[in-house]
C-alpha cells in the first residue's frame, strides 16, 4: 500500500468510561494526532490500541456499526464501551500492532508536565477486596460460573497455585495477551464486584 491506513482507540482520563475509535494515515498520523488534543480537551489523549489495515474508512465503519448501541452522539467518534471489546475485534483482524507508533505521535508536541497533569484528576483507586468487605479466604466464582479462585491478600488471589492479581488470572482464564477489566468477570457471595466496588468508592 502506498500510505499506510491505521485505526486506532484513545482514551482520555478526564472522559472516563469513553474510548474515541478514529482512523488516519500514516501520512497525516502526526497531524490528526496533534489536532485531538486541543483547548478544549484538558489532558492528552492515550493510545489504547492501534493497527495498520489495508482499508481504514471500512474498519473503522465496522467498529462504529458494531459498538453503535453504545455510542454517545452520532457526530463524534466517542463510545461507552470496555476496551477489551474493541480490542479483541480488531485482534480478529491479524494486523500489526503499531500501538508504540501512535502513542509516540500523541505525545510529540505534549510536554512532560502535560502528560503527567492526567495523573491530578481524581482516579479511583485500585481494587481492594479488604476494603471492599471481602475477606481473605474468600471464594471468588467467574463469570462462567465454575471457574474460582481465592482471595490471598489485599490484592491478590490464589489461581492455579500462584498467587497473582485478578486481572492477571482473568487474563489467562480468557486467554488473552493485553489486560482486561476484571470486576464486570467476577462475583462475591452473588453480587458482581463491579456492584461491590462500586458501592465502596463512590464517594472517593
Amino acid at each position: 500500500m502506498n500510505s499506510t491506513e491505521i485505526v486506532y482507540i484513545l482514551s482520555n482520563t478526564a472522559m472516563p468510561g469513553l474510548l474515541k475509535i478514529g482512523k488516519t494515515t500514516q501520512a497525516d498520523v502526526q497531524i490528526r494526532m496533534g489536532q485531538l488534543y486541543t483547548t478544549g480537551v484538558p489532558v492528552p489523549f492515550e493510545c489504547v490500541y492501534a493497527i495498520e489495515v489495508s482499508d481504514c474508512s471500512k474498519v473503522e465503519s465496522a467498529l462504529h456499526t458494531a459498538f453503535g448501541p453504545s455510542r454517545v452522539n452520532p457526530n463524534r467518534e466517542f463510545f461507552k464501551i470496555e476496551a477489551e471489546q474493541a480490542i479483541a475485534i480488531m485482534k480478529l483482524l491479524d494486523q500489526q500492532d503499531i500501538t508504540p507508533q501512535i502513542s509516540k505521535s500523541l505525545n510529540q508536541n505534549v510536554t512532560q508536565a502535560e502528560r503527567d497533569s492526567g495523573s491530578k484528576l481524581t482516579k479511583r483507586p485500585n481494587m481492594n477486596f479488604l476494603e471492599m468487605g471481602i475477606p481473605i479466604g474468600s471464594i471468588l466464582t467467574f463469570n462462567d460460573g465454575v471457574t474460582t479462585v481465592e482471595v490471598k491478600s489485599d490484592k491478590k488471589v490464589l489461581h492455579k497455585s500462584q498467587s497473582v492479581t485478578l486481572t492477571k488470572a482473568t487474563r489467562e482464564i480468557l486467554d488473552l495477551d493485553y489486560s482486561v477489566q476484571p470486576s464486570p468477570r467476577w462475583t462475591f457471595e452473588g453480587k458482581l464486584l463491579k456492584q461491590i466496588y462500586d458501592d465502596t468508592y463512590s464517594e472517593e
